[in-house]
C-alpha cells in the first residue's frame, strides 16, 4: 500500500513540473491581430489559453500598446515643435512692430516739422501759389500712401495668413493626439482582461502592470490656452475619456441609490423575520435590522467603485490594514465592542426594562455596540460604556413577571400582636393589585431594642411595585390608629444613681 502511495505522490510531482516547465517559444498570439476586438468577447477568447498562451498574448498586447503611445509620443513632439515655431514668429513679429512703429514717429516728426517750414512759407505767397503748391503737395501724399501701403500691407496680411494656418495644424496635431489617448485607452482596456486571466492561471504580471501605470494617464500644457481646451474638450467628447467616465460616473449614482433602497428593503424583511422569533430581544433585533441595512450599503458602496473602474483589491487591503491600526489604538472601544456582542447574544435585559447596571438604577432607552444609555427616575440620561456594564452585577428589576414587595413594620411592646398581625393580613388581601398565588406572608420578624417587628411580604407585577408599596404603608399607618395600635419610635431609658456622700475624714 505504501508503494502506491509513493507511486501517486511521484506522478503528481512529475505531472506539475510538466506544467512548470518552460514555456516553448514557438506560441503566436491570436487576440492580438484584432485591436478593434470588445471586451466582453476578449474574456472568452482568452478563457481556455493556458498560461504560456496567455504570455504570448501578453506580450503581443504590449507591443499593440508601445505602438500606440509611441504615436501619441510623435504627435505631442509636432505640436510641441509647432507651438515653438508660432512662438518664435510672434516675436519676430512683435520686433517689426516695434521696428515700424519706430518709423512712423519718426515720420510724423518730420512731416510736423514739413508742416511748420511750408505753413511758413504760405504765409508769404499768394492765393494761387498756395493753393498749386497744396495740390502737388495732397497729390505726392497720396502717392507715397500708395506705395507705403503697396510695401507694408501685403506682407501683413501673409504673416496673418501664415500664423492662423500654424495655429490651426498646432490644433490638429493636439486633437490627433487626444484621439490617440482614447485609442491607447482601449487597447489597455483589453490588455487588462489578458493579464487578469495571466494572472488567475499563475502569471506574473507585476511588469505589465508598472508599464500600464507609466503610460497611462493625460498631459496637459497649462501655459498654453488654446492647446489645453483643445485637449480637455476632446477628452469630454471622447467615448473612451469623458463619455465613459460620465456613463460610469451615472452608474456609481444609480448603485448607490438602488443599494439605498434595497437597504431599506432587507431592513423591513429582518424586522419582519425578527419579529416572527419570540427569543429575540428587541436590542437584538434592532441590531440585526441595522446590521442589515448597513451590509447592503457596504456591499452596493464596492459594486459602485467596481462600476468606477477602480479595483477594489487594494481598497479592502487599505481597511484592513487601517482595521488593524485602528483595533490596535482603540483596544478599550474593542472591549466595548465585545461586551456590546456578549448582551445581544445573552440578553440580560431589553429596552424599556429597568436595571441596575454599574451602580446605576434607570431604564434601559437604547443600546449599540459600545455604550447603553439609561435614562434615570429623576430624568438624567447616562451613558454607561458596554465593559462597565457586562463587568459587572446586572440586576433586571422589571425583566420579571413578578416582584416581592419587602416591608417591615414594627409595633410597640405594650401592643396586641395577634391585632396587629390580623391587620397587616386584612390590609394585603385586600389591595386588588396584590397577587393570590405566591400567597403573601405576614410574620412576626424580630423583637427589636425599641419594638415588635413583622414584615410583609405580598407578591405584586414589576410595574406595580411602588403603588402598592405606598399604598400598604399608607393603609398600615391609618388602620394602626384607628386600632390603638402604636407604631415605637427609637428611645433609651437612662437611670439616674446617686450615691451618698462621704463624711470628712
Amino acid at each position: 500500500m505504501k508503494w502506491l502511495i509513493w507511486v501517486t505522490v511521484a506522478l503528481v510531482m512529475m505531472s506539475g513540473n510538466a506544467f512548470a516547465a518552460d514555456c516553448p517559444k514557438d506560441i503566436k498570439a491570436v487576440t492580438a491581430k484584432d485591436a478593434d476586438v470588445s471586451v466582453e468577447v476578449l474574456e472568452f477568447l482568452v478563457k481556455p489559453l493556458t498560461k504560456c498562451e496567455l504570455e504570448a498574448e501578453a506580450k503581443a498586447w504590449l507591443v499593440l500598446l508601445q505602438e500606440k503611445v509611441t504615436e501619441i509620443s510623435e504627435a505631442e513632439i509636432a505640436a510641441l515643435y509647432k507651438k515653438e515655431e508660432i512662438e518664435k514668429a510672434e516675436e519676430v513679429e512683435s520686433t517689426q512692430q516695434d521696428i515700424k512703429q519706430a518709423r512712423e514717429e519718426h515720420d510724423r516728426e518730420a512731416e510736423k516739422e514739413s508742416a511748420e517750414q511750408a505753413k511758413a512759407v504760405l504765409k508769404e505767397k499768394k492765393e494761387a501759389e498756395k493753393k498749386s503748391t497744396q495740390d502737388v503737395l495732397v497729390q505726392k501724399a497720396i502717392k507715397d500712401a500708395t506705395k507705403k501701403a503697396s510695401e507694408e500691407d501685403h506682407p501683413v496680411t501673409a504673416d496673418a495668413a501664415d500664423k492662423e494656418a500654424k495655429e490651426e495644424l498646432k490644433s490638429a496635431l493636439v486633437k490627433h493626439a487626444t484621439n490617440l489617448m482614447a485609442e491607447r485607452t482601449a487597447v489597455i482596456d483589453l490588455f487588462e482582461v489578458v493579464l487578469a486571466e495571466l494572472e488567475l492561471k499563475g502569471g506574473e504580471i507585476k511588469e505589465y502592470n508598472s508599464y500600464i501605470k507609466a503610460v497611462s494617464g493625460i498631459k496637459v500644457d497649462v501655459t498654453d490656452a488654446s492647446a489645453t481646451w483643445t485637449t480637455i474638450t476632446g477628452w469630454l467628447l471622447s467615448p473612451e475619456g469623458g463619455i465613459r467616465w460620465a456613463v460610469n460616473l451615472g452608474k456609481f449614482i444609480v448603485i448607490l441609490v438602488v443599494s439605498y433602497f434595497l437597504s431599506i428593503v432587507a431592513g423591513k424583511a429582518a424586522k419582519r423575520i425578527a419579529s416572527k422569533s419570540p427569543n429575540l430581544s428587541a436590542l437584538l433585533s434592532e441590531f440585526l435590522v441595522l446590521s442589515a441595512r448597513r451590509l447592503v450599503l457596504f456591499i452596493g458602496f464596492f459594486v459602485g467603485l467596481s462600476a468606477l473602474e477602480i479595483n477594489v483589491g487594494p481598497v479592502l487591503a487599505i481597511i484592513g490594514a487601517a482595521g488593524f491600526v485602528i483595533a490596535f489604538a482603540l483596544q478599550n472601544s474593542l472591549s466595548n465592542f465585545a461586551s456590546g456582542l456578549l448582551m445581544l447574544a445573552y440578553r440580560p435585559f431589553d429596552i424599556g426594562e429597568t436595571v441596575n447596571v454599574a451602580g446605576v438604577l434607570g431604564k434601559v432607552e437604547t443600546m449599540n455596540l459600545l455604550s447603553t444609555q439609561l435614562r434615570t427616575p429623576d430624568n438624567q440620561l447616562l451613558v454607561i460604556p458596554n465593559n462597565s456594564v457586562w463587568g459587572g452585577v446586572i440586576t433586571n428589576i422589571t425583566g420579571i413577571t413578578q416582584r416581592r414587595v419587602d416591608l417591615v413594620f414594627g409595633i410597640g411592646y405594650g401592643d396586641d400582636m395577634d391585632v396587629a398581625q390580623k391587620i397587616l393580613e386584612d390590609i394585603v388581601n385586600e389591595h386588588e393589585l396584590v397577587l393570590k398565588d405566591p400567597e403573601p406572608v405576614v410574620k412576626l420578624h424580630e423583637l427589636g431594642e425599641s419594638s415588635v417587628n413583622f414584615i410583609c411580604r405580598p407578591w405584586v407585577k414589576p410595574e406595580n411595585y411602588w403603588k402598592v408599596h405606598w399604598d400598604i404603608t399608607r393603609e398600615v399607618k391609618r388602620r394602626f390608629d384607628a386600632n390603638g395600635v402604636s407604631i415605637p419610635f427609637p428611645q433609651r431609658d437612662v437611670h439616674l444613681y446617686q450615691q451618698p456622700a462621704q463624711q470628712p475624714a
